[in-house]
């Protein structure tokens, strides 16, 4: 950037040069939470019963499955996103942030991947 201005040399970026894409992945996923999850609880309530057949009836067909997988990669990757920040601010040990680091990735990985399989094996046809 040069030897410009103070603000000129800290503008838009931050430190670690990617808080404004992190603050706007957390944004837009919060807003795919305010359409998703009232879609899922809407759809939900309208079912006639809610045992285990017409649920599971339910999330065979394309357009609930496809919804409840993109609830789970949204929820998942907001959450991901809003816990990383709090480790950021609050461990502040070397140790501690690589351990945190992983989990903070490998959890909600494995959630998701463990919920997606799900979906996906009752969709098609599975148990």
């Amino acid at each position: 950037m040069g030897n410009g201005t103070s603000i000129g040399r800290v503008r838009g970026l931050g430190s670690s040069h990617q808080g404004t894409h992190h603050w706007l992945v957390q944004r837009l996923t919060a807003v795919g939470n305010l359409v998703l999850i009232p879609f899922l609880m809407i759809s939900l309530v309208l079912l006639p019963s809610h045992d285990y057949a017409t649920v599971h009836a339910w999330v065979a067909k394309p357009i609930p499955s496809t919804a409840l997988i993109l609830i789970m990669i949204n929820t998942i990757t907001h959450a991901r996103l809003g816990v990383q920040v709090m480790l950021e601010d609050y461990i502040h040990e070397e140790g501690g942030k690589i351990t945190a680091w992983l989990l903070v990735n490998i959890v909600p990985f494995a959630a998701a991947a463990f919920g997606i399989i799900s979906v996906i094996r009752i969709a098609l046809g599975g148990a």
